[in-house]
């Protein structure tokens, strides 16, 4: 083998990839990144976005962690605009539109200077095992040029590379997203080694010049004016230029025309012709999915979002098709604004092969091979968000068990990514998985606002949270709880003044003096607008406002969901020993032991969230696991 340069191999340098190695390399151990071109380190080949519903929660809480997402793209966001603002603050989403290629340079250079990191250019087309008294162990990985290097941990975050190919019509042939060359040779490595593969395909639109779309026949779509930001590390500088940047998008809608030369030609697409077998996403289709799909829909939304600053590429997001390219010319032509339309880049479908995620401890780590972790889009998951979530995990578990400390499992009370990574190796996954907050049962709790108080303890604890960002986090949490404090013991009495102000918001009067905290649990008021008549306010950051006036506003609603999880989390306590034979215990259904022996729950709580064990299975687990301790 090559000199031994780092213990950590991490293969491929996407949205997975880049968090795996930096939270490694930073938590001390040295670490190789893998890369088939390193002009394409942290690409965004689909949407050049980060966020939106349940994905901005995620890029918090890998910011809480201490990732890197939340603050490169602080660092290029164009515009910024929060979602679900007409509903409840559990679902409220951050999504910035990025600069792509701005993006890509920060990254690449975020990997550069990190001094325990090597970034090196080559395919990996082997993992290297072991046989030892434990089992099969990971040992390092081979190059396409035939270089082995040493690696005791590897993490497999290989995106959509994996035996890849392109659909455009009947046009079909191997390649990676953006033109990139495939990853050849892993999958076999990979299924020689035991590890089942799944067939998982997506797709994205066609890229238009600037130049050629009439914008006055187009919506504008501005975004907001005064955005949170992702990062706690971001600077007012970096906060000002955003705030003054501000580049609109666009909105377009399919029409008749539209539909029916999809429709006249959806022989020809891809999806439709038979070359395509693997699953797509169930929430991003193609445009011609839609339309089959939803036949009686009149016309489809679509977002015309600039690519960056240093391009004049549109992305047309909702119109993903896997077309020939004649139809696709077509197609954009029907759209108003459209009809001079120069494509840039032509859309396609990629499909490419995934690992069966049920195969994986929640620390991602391979059950069948020790050390082997896999991360991203390779564990079945769509978009950028739910793969830097993965890496991160991934990247801090195998360099916690390099320092034989305990790996970090992050409950589903706790997070999205707890939530993420417990429905995939909980119960897998047949089409591309995506994160969304209706996934979670405790949604009031997993806010983006309160993403940090969930999570930087942990982050602290594995050694990603340095001290300085630690004690001002510490501080906000206190002002916090001042804030609320203050709330529930400041008296506001009746006055002309103050009936006056209740009026002209449309809330009733007071006659005796009430609680500042009770007004603001009125719909109708917000703590911004009660600052009038609460005048011993003290000042604070608009962060600890939100999360105040959150806390306050819905205490009640809080307070059930944390009982709800106090009741669970005595079932993720009741741990279960890994060399269990479930086979063997009396009265457990087939089916369950079936289940239980694939999947081997690491506590009760997780076997209760398997399909086909129910909760008579559970009871007698339970008292099995009673009889043996």
């Amino acid at each position: 083998m090559s000199e031994n340069y780092g213990k950590i191999a991490v293969i491929g340098a996407g949205h997975a990839g880049i968090e795996a190695a930096l939270a490694a390399a930073r938590m001390g151990i040295p670490t190789l990144l893998f890369t088939i071109n390193l002009d394409a380190v942290g690409n965004m080949p689909c949407n050049p976005s980060i966020g939106g519903s349940a994905k901005g929660h995620l890029v918090f809480e890998i910011d809480a962690l201490g990732g890197e997402m939340g603050y490169a793209a602080d660092l290029v966001t164009i515009q910024s605009r929060t979602l679900n603002l007409g509903k409840g603050a559990a679902v409220h989403s951050k999504r910035v539109q990025a600069d792509r290629a701005r993006y890509r340079e920060i990254m690449k250079k975020t990997l550069e200077d990190e001094p325990n990191l090597s970034l090196i250019q080559a395919e990996i087309t082997d993992i290297l095992v072991e046989n030892r008294d434990t089992g099969v162990h990971v040992c390092g990985v081979r190059t396409k040029l035939g270089e082995e290097f040493a690696a005791s941990r590897v993490i497999i975050a290989g995106g959509t590379f994996l035996e890849s190919r392109i659909f455009v019509g009947d046009k079909v042939y191997s390649a990676g997203p953006d033109g990139m060359m495939p990853s050849s040779g892993l999958s076999d490595s990979l299924r020689s080694l035991g590890i089942d593969l799944m067939r998982f395909k997506t797709g994205t639109p066609a890229r238009v010049h600037r130049r050629s779309v009439d914008f006055s026949k187009l919506e504008e779509q501005p975004g907001e004016d005064d955005p949170v930001f992702f990062s706690a590390r971001t600077s007012e500088e970096t906060e000002r230029v955003v705030r003054s940047m501000n580049v609109p998008c666009h909105i377009v809608y399919t029409n008749k025309d539209t539909h029916k030369e999809i429709l006249d030609n959806l022989d020809r697409s891809a999806m439709y012709s038979g070359n395509i077998t693997g699953e797509g996403p169930r929430y991003c289709p193609s445009i011609e999915t839609k339309l089959v799909r939803f036949r009686d829909k009149e016309r489809h939304q679509l977002f015309v979002e600039p690519c960056g600053l240093s391009t004049e590429e549109l992305y047309i997001q909702g119109f993903s098709t896997s077309m020939p390219t004649d139809v696709q010319h077509k197609m954009l032509k029907t759209l108003d604004g459209f009809e001079n339309a120069e494509i840039m880049r032509y859309a396609y479908a990629i499909e490419y092969d995934c690992a069966e995620p049920t195969q994986m401890f929640p620390t991602l780590e391979f059950k069948a091979i020790k050390g082997l972790y896999g991360a991203g889009q390779f564990n079945g998951t769509s978009g950028y968000e739910e793969a830097a979530a993965q890496g991160l995990i991934a990247g801090i578990n195998a360099a916690l068990k390099e320092k034989g400390e305990e790996p970090l499992i992050l409950p589903r009370s706790s997070s999205y990514i707890g939530t993420l990574i417990d429905d995939l190796v909980t119960k897998g996954t047949r089409e591309p998985y995506r994160i969304m907050t209706s996934r979670s049962e405790y949604r009031l709790l997993l806010r983006q606002d309160n993403a940090d108080e969930r999570l930087t303890p942990y982050g602290r604890r594995v050694g990603l949270i340095g001290d300085e960002r630690f004690a001002a986090f510490i501080k906000k949490q206190e002002e916090i709880e001042a804030e609320c404090k203050r709330a529930a013991s400041t008296v506001i009495a009746p006055s002309d003044e103050v009936n006056a102000f209740l009026d002209g918001h449309g809330s009733s009067q007071i006659k005796t003096g009430i609680k500042l905290a009770e007004l603001i649990k009125r719909p109708e008021l917000s703590y911004l607008e009660l600052e009038k008549i609460d005048t011993g306010r003290p000042a604070l950051s608009r962060a600890v406002r939100t999360s105040a006036e959150i806390r306050i506003k819905y205490e009640g609603y809080i307070a059930r969901e944390i009982a709800e999880a106090e009741r669970h989390k005595n079932l993720e306590e009741k741990l279960l020993p890994q060399d269990i034979d479930y086979k063997s215990i009396r009265g457990l259904r087939l089916e369950a032991a079936e289940k239980l022996d694939k999947i081997r729950p690491i506590n009760i709580g997780q076997a209760s969230r398997i399909s086909g064990v129910n909760p008579a299975d559970i009871s007698v687990l339970l008292i099995a696991l009673k009889q043996s301790k």
